[in-house]
C-alpha cells in the first residue's frame, strides 16, 4: 500500500514493507466500508483460510504500528512537555495583562489632570520647529544669488536656471510669501533672471555664428588681432564641399523635455561627401580611425563640462545618452534654459532683429581676414603672380593655346596683342584668370561659413518648433504664469518670429548683396512697408523695381525680402534695455570686396555661379522636407536669373563685336612669318592668320564660361556657331577673292577631276581625307589619267593662272590656319559639357541645324581646297610654260649649257614660292602642293613631241637639260619624294634619248622595252623628223607588227 510507504520500518524488518505491499488499498478508504469483506468470508469456501489471511495481515499492521510508536515516542513526550509549557506562559500572561490594565487606569486618572497643560506644550515645540525651518529656508534662499552668479561665471546656466527655479517656489510657498526680510532677495532673483537670459542669449548667439567655446568651427576672423586670420576646423574639419546630410528627422518627444528628441540622434555632424574619401590609406590610419572613432563615441556620452554642476534629472539623462556632436548638445542646452527661463520669444525676436547685422559683419570680416592673409602669402612668397588652382576647370586643350594669348613665345612674337585687341575682357576676367580665381575663392570660404551658420540655425528651428509643439515655452516651468514675464497675449508667434524661413532668407539676402557687389549689379533696396514686405514673402514674388543703371549700364532686379518680425512687448522692451544697443545696423556701404578682388565686373557672374549651385544643394540637404521650398526661389534661381537676362546677352554682344574685330581688321588675313621654317605649335611660332588665331581663341574663351556655366552651356554652344559660322564666311570670302574665276578653281569643282584627285596617293595627307585605301596601280593611273585632262585643256593663258605669290602665299596661309581652327573646334567639341551636347542632340534641324563637328568638318573641306587649288596651280603653271616646246624645231647648233628661257622661268617660280610658303605649310602639304610638278611636266615634254616639226642631237640634249634643272629645282624643295622626280625625269631622257638611235637599233630597243612607254609615245618618236636618220616608209606597220605581238 502507498500510503504506508513513509512509515519508519527498521532495516532488519523490511519484510515487512512486503506485507504492507500485499494489503488492499480498499481496506486504507476514508470510508471504509466491511460489508463487502464480510459477505466475502461467508460466501467463501474456505472460510478458515480467508480468515487466517485476515489474522496474519491484522499482525503485520499491529507490528508496524509498534515500530512507529516505538520510533516517535520520544518526540511525544517532548510535544507534551512543550504544551504544558504554553499552557503555563499563557497562565502568567494574562495576569501580567490584569495588572497593566490596572497600571493605564491609574495613568489615565493622572494625565487627566494635566492635559491641557501638554496640550499646550505640544503646539509650542510644533511652532518652534516651524519656525527653524523657516529660518533654515531664509539662510539657504539668501545664499542663492551668490550661487547663482557663480554658476553664470562659470557658464554653469542650466545649473544655475534650476537653482533659480527652486528658489522661486520657495519663496512662493506659504509663510514665505510675507516674510519682508525676503523682499530683497526677491529683487536680486528678478534681476538675475535678467542677467541669466542675457548670458544665455549671448552665449546662444555666439554658438549660432561658430563663435562659441563649443562651436563646431572657430573662425579665424574672430581670433586676436596678432594672430593670423584663418579658418580652422574644431569639430567638422571633414565638412569640406561636401553637401550635409539631411535633418530630416522630426524630434519626438513624450516628457515636457523631449528626451526622445534628445536621443535619436536627430541632429548629426556633417557627412563626408565626393571628393573626401581618400585612396591609398594604410591599415595603420584605418586602425587609428576606428580607435579615434571609439574614443570620440566613448566621449559622446560623458556628462557634458556645461552640466557637470546640474542636478540629475530627465534633460541631463537624455543630453548624456545622446550621439549628437558636441555643439548640438550645447545648442539643445540653451535651448532648454531658455525653454525653462520663458524666454523663447523674447530670444527669437533678438536674434531676429541681430540676424543681418551679424551676418553683414561676419561676411566683411572675412573678406578683411581674405585680403590679410593674401597679403600675408604675398609678402612670404616669391611667386606671388602665379594663380591658384582654384577657379575653372578650363576645357581640355584651352589652358596651353590660351596662355599663348597672354605670355610671350620662344620665338619673341607677342600673341597677346590680337587678344587683347578683340576680347572683351581681360587677362584677369577671362576663364581661369586671377580675378576668377579669386572670386570663386573669396565666395567659396565665405558660403562654407554661411552654410555652417545655417546648420546651427536649422538646429534651433528645429528644437524651437518641437517644443512649441510640446507646451507653452514662453511659460517658466515650474512656476505659476506671471503676467510680468509674458505681457503680450497677442504675439502671433511663440517664437518671437523666428523660424527656419527667416535665417534662410536673410542669409541668401546678404550673400545676394555681396554677389552684386561682386558683379557691379544695382540690388533692389528693400522696401520700408513692413506690410508690404510680409505680402511679397507670403506670395513667394521677388519684386522688380528698375533703379538706376550702374557705370556699365546694367539694371539688376531681383531682391530678397526678409520676413518682417513681430516683436512682442516683450523683446522690444529687451532691446530697448541694452541688448540691442550693441547691435549695430547692417552697413550699406558694401562689403569691401574690391580691395580683394584684382577687378569686379559682370563676367565674375561665371565664378559665381558654381559656389552658389553648391552652397543651394548643401543648404537643400540641410532643410527638413517641410522647409523643402523655400530654396525655389532662393540665391540660385537669383544667380541663374542674372546669367539668363543679363550676363549671356551681354555676353553676345561683346564677343559678336569682338570677332567682328578680328576678321575685319587690315591685319586678320595677312600671312606673316617670323621664321623661315615651318613650326607645328603656335607656341614656337606657327603663323596662324591673326584674325583665324583670335577667332580660336575666342571660341575657346566662350567654351571655358560654359565649363564654368553648364546649365548655360547650350547657349553659349549656340554663340560659337554663330561666330564660327561668320568667321567661315569671312575665310570663304577671302578664298574666292584668290580663285575666282581662275583655272584651277574651276578644275577643282569637276567631279571627274575631284574624283582623280581623291584617288591620287598624295591626298592621303589632305585634312579632310576619306581615309580609304588606293592601290598603287590606281594611284598610279588617277595620276596619268589626271595629267592627261590638264594637257587636253585648251591653250592656257597666263590671266587662267594666279600670278601674285602673295595670293598663293594667302591659300597655302589659310589652309593651314583653317586646319589648326577645325583640329581645335573638334577638341572644344568633345570637351563640351554632356548636356549641352545631349540638348543640341535632341533638337531638330531647324533650331540646331550644326554643331561643333560639322564646323570643324567644314573648315577642313576649305583648307583641303585651298591646298587642292595650290597642286592644281603648279600643275598648270608646269603645262603653261612647258606648252612653248610644241610647234617649233629643236634644231640646236651646239651643246647646250643653260636650259630653256621657259624652264629656267618655271623653275625660279618654283623656287619663289615654295620659299615663299614654307614658314606656312608643313613639309607634307609642301610635297603634296609641289609633288604634282613632275608627272605633269613628263607628260607635257613627251606629249610635245607629237607636236614638234624636227629635232637633232643638240635639240635631245637641250630637252635632257631642260630636265636636269627642273629636276635640280624640285630636289631643293624639302620633304619632295626625290625618287619620284628623278623616276619622271629620268623617263623624259630616256624618251628624248631613243630619238639618237638609228631605226633598227630603235626597233630592237622597242621590242625589249613594249611596255615602258605607250604605242602613241613610240608612235610619236617615228613621226617627227630627226635629221641623219633614215626612216623606212613602213616604219608605223613595222612597229605595230612589233607592238603586237
Amino acid at each position: 500500500m502507498g500510503i504506508f510507504n513513509d512509515l519508519p520500518v527498521p532495516s532488519d524488518k523490511t519484510y515487512l514493507r512486503e506485507e504492507l505491499a500485499r494489503i488492499d488499498e480498499s481496506w486504507a478508504v476514508a470510508r471504509f466500508d466491511s460489508l463487502p469483506h464480510v459477505v466475502h468470508i461467508l460466501t467463501s469456501k474456505d472460510r478458515e483460510a480467508d480468515i487466517h489471511i485476515l489474522r496474519e495481515q491484522s499482525d503485520v499492521v499491529e507490528e508496524v504500528v509498534d515500530e512507529v510508536v516505538h520510533a516517535y515516542h520520544g518526540g511525544f513526550n517532548k510535544a507534551i512537555q512543550n504544551y504544558s509549557q504554553i499552557l503555563r506562559l499563557f497562565r502568567e500572561s494574562t495576569e501580567k495583562l490584569g495588572d497593566l490594565k490596572h497600571d493605564l487606569a491609574d495613568a489615565k486618572k493622572s494625565l487627566g489632570t494635566r492635559n491641557k497643560q501638554l496640550h499646550q506644550l505640544w503646539y509650542r515645540s510644533v511652532t518652534l520647529r516651524h519656525i527653524i525651518s523657516v529660518l533654515d529656508q531664509i539662510e539657504s534662499i539668501s545664499k542663492v544669488p551668490s550661487r547663482i552668479e557663480k554658476l553664470i561665471a562659470d557658464k554653469q546656466f542650466y545649473a544655475a536656471i534650476q537653482v533659480y527655479l527652486q528658489s522661486s517656489l520657495m519663496l512662493e510657498r506659504e509663510g514665505l510669501q510675507t516674510v519682508g526680510a525676503l523682499q530683497d532677495v526677491r529683487s536680486e532673483l528678478s534681476k538675475l533672471r535678467g542677467s541669466l537670459f542675457f548670458k544665455i542669449l549671448d552665449d546662444l548667439h555666439a554658438h549660432l555664428y561658430n563663435r562659441g567655446e563649443y562651436s563646431s568651427v572657430a573662425s579665424g576672423i574672430y581670433e586676436r588681432d596678432d594672430e593670423v586670420p584663418t579658418t580652422t576646423a574644431v569639430a567638422a574639419s571633414r565638412m569640406g564641399s561636401q553637401p550635409l546630410s539631411r535633418r530630416t528627422r522630426t524630434l519626438k518627444g513624450d516628457s515636457q523635455f523631449g528626451v526622445r528628441g534628445l536621443t535619436n540622434g536627430s541632429h548629426r555632424s556633417a557627412s563626408i561627401e565626393e571628393g573626401s574619401s581618400f585612396d591609398g590609406h594604410d591599415e595603420e590610419d584605418s586602425v587609428e580611425h576606428d580607435e579615434a572613432s571609439a574614443d570620440s563615441k566613448f566621449l559622446a556620452h560623458q556628462l557634458p563640462p556645461w552640466l557637470s554642476d546640474s542636478t540629475p534629472d530627465e534633460f541631463i539623462e537624455a543630453v548624456r545618452k545622446s550621439d549628437d556632436p558636441l555643439h548640438v548638445k550645447y545648442l539643445q542646452t540653451l535651448v532648454e534654459c531658455l525653454c525653462m527661463l520663458g524666454k523663447v520669444a523674447a530670444a527669437g525676436a533678438i536674434i531676429c532683429q541681430k540676424l543681418r547685422p551679424t551676418i553683414h559683419e561676419i561676411i566683411i570680416s572675412k573678406i578683411k581676414a581674405h585680403m590679410e592673409t593674401r597679403n600675408l602669402s604675398k609678402s612670404g612668397s616669391s611667386q606671388s603672380d602665379r594663380t591658384g588652382a582654384v577657379g575653372l576647370h578650363i576645357i581640355k586643350g584651352q589652358s596651353e593655346a590660351y596662355r599663348l594669348s597672354k605670355e610671350k613665345p620662344q620665338n619673341g612674337m607677342p600673341n597677346s596683342g590680337s587678344h587683347l585687341a578683340v576680347s572683351p575682357v581681360s587677362p584677369l576676367m577671362a576663364p581661369g584668370g586671377k580675378a576668377q580665381a579669386a572670386a570663386k575663392d573669396l565666395l567659396d570660404s565665405i558660403l562654407d561659413t554661411i552654410v555652417k551658420i545655417f546648420e546651427n540655425h536649422v538646429v534651433i528651428g528645429e528644437l524651437l518648433e518641437l517644443k512649441a509643439s510640446q507646451h507653452d515655452i514662453n511659460t517658466p516651468k515650474s512656476l505659476p504664469t506671471d503676467v510680468n514675464w509674458n505681457t503680450d497675449p497677442e504675439a502671433s508667434q511663440v517664437t518671437g518670429g523666428y523660424t527656419i524661413s527667416l535665417p534662410l532668407t536673410v542669409l541668401q539676402s546678404e550673400c545676394q548683396q555681396l554677389i552684386c557687389e561682386i558683379l557691379r549689379a544695382t540690388p533692389e533696396t528693400a522696401s520700408a512697408d513692413a506690410a508690404a514686405q510680409t505680402a511679397k514673402l507670403a506670395k513667394k514674388a521677388p519684386k522688380k523695381d528698375k533703379r538706376g543703371a550702374p557705370e556699365d549700364g546694367l539694371t539688376f532686379t531681383f531682391r530678397f525680402t526678409d520676413a518682417t518680425v513681430s516683436l512682442s512687448n516683450q523683446g522690444a522692451d529687451l532691446i530697448r534695455q541694452g541688448w540691442g544697443k550693441r547691435a549695430s545696423n547692417a552697413s550699406q556701404e558694401g562689403y569691401g570686396s574690391a580691395a580683394v578682388l584684382p577687378e569686379q565686373g559682370i563676367y565674375l557672374a561665371a565664378s559665381i555661379y558654381r559656389p552658389v549651385l553648391q552652397f543651394t544643394d548643401k543648404i537643400t540637404s540641410m532643410l527638413p522636407k517641410k522647409h523643402s521650398q523655400l530654396v525655389n526661389d532662393g540665391l540660385l534661381t537669383f544667380t541663374e536669373n542674372f546669367v539668363k537676362d543679363h550676363l549671356l546677352p551681354t555676353m553676345f554682344v561683346d564677343y559678336r563685336k569682338g570677332v567682328q574685330q578680328a576678321i575685319s581688321s587690315a591685319a586678320a588675313f595677312r600671312p606673316r612669318a617670323h621664321t623661315s621654317t615651318y613650326t607645328p605649335t603656335v607656341e614656337k611660332g606657327r603663323p596662324i592668320l591673326q584674325g583665324l588665331l583670335a577667332i580660336d581663341l575666342l571660341a575657346k574663351e566662350v567654351l571655358g564660361w560654359a565649363q564654368a556655366m553648364p546649365k548655360f552651356a547650350t547657349d553659349l554652344v549656340k554663340y560659337v556657331q554663330t561666330f564660327l559660322e561668320r568667321t567661315f564666311e569671312r575665310c570663304r570670302t577671302s578664298y574666292m577673292e584668290a580663285v575666282l574665276e581662275k583655272l584651277s578653281y574651276r578644275l577643282i569643282g569637276r567631279h571627274d577631276i575631284e574624283r582623280l584627285m581623291r584617288l591620287d596617293a598624295a591626298s592621303a595627307c589632305l585634312p579632310s581625307s576619306l581615309g580609304h585605301s588606293v592601290s598603287h596601280s590606281e594611284a598610279v593611273g588617277s595620276g596619268v589619267e589626271l595629267n592627261d585632262l590638264f594637257l587636253s585643256l585648251p591653250s592656257i593663258k597666263q590671266d587662267n593662272l594666279i600670278r601674285d605669290d602673295n595670293k598663293l602665299i594667302l591659300l597655302a596661309s589659310l589652309s593651314d590656319s583653317l586646319e589648326y581652327v577645325a583640329d581645335s573646334i573638334e577638341r572644344l567639341g568633345q570637351a563640351v559639357p554632356r548636356a549641352a551636347s545631349q540638348d543640341s542632340n535632341s533638337r531638330n534641324q531647324a533650331t540646331s541645324p550644326r554643331n561643333l563637328a560639322s564646323f570643324a568638318d567644314e573648315y577642313r573641306k576649305l583648307a583641303t581646297d585651298c591646298l587642292k587649288v595650290l597642286r592644281v596651280e603648279m600643275q598648270l603653271e608646269t603645262v603653261f610654260h612647258l606648252q612653248e616646246m610644241t610647234n617649233r624645231e629643236y634644231l640646236e647648233d651646239e651643246d647646250a649649257e643653260e636650259p630653256d628661257d621657259f624652264v629656267i622661268s618655271l623653275t625660279s617660280q618654283i623656287t619663289r614660292r615654295d620659299e615663299g610658303m614654307a614658314p606656312f605649310i608643313s613639309g607634307e602639304k609642301r610635297n603634296y602642293v609641289f609633288g604634282g610638278i613632275c608627272g605633269t611636266a613628263a607628260s607635257a615634254s613627251t606629249k610635245a613631241l607629237s607636236d614638234m616639226r624636227s629635232i637633232n642631237l643638240f635639240g635631245v640634249q637641250q630637252i635632257c637639260r631642260n630636265t636636269i634643272a627642273l629636276e635640280q629645282a624640285m630636289a631643293a624643295i624639302p620633304y619632295i619624294d626625290g625618287e619620284s622626280v628623278q623616276q619622271n625625269l629620268d623617263r623624259v631622257r630616256t624618251y628624248f634619248e631613243l630619238l639618237n638611235m638609228p631605226f633598227e637599233a630603235l626597233l630592237a630597243f622597242i621590242a625589249e622595252h613594249d611596255q615602258m612607254f605607250t604605242p602613241t609615245e613610240y608612235s610619236n618618236l617615228l613621226k617627227v623628223n630627226v635629221p641623219g636618220r633614215d626612216t623606212p616608209p613602213d616604219a608605223q606597220h613595222r612597229l605595230s607588227e612589233i607592238l603586237s605581238h
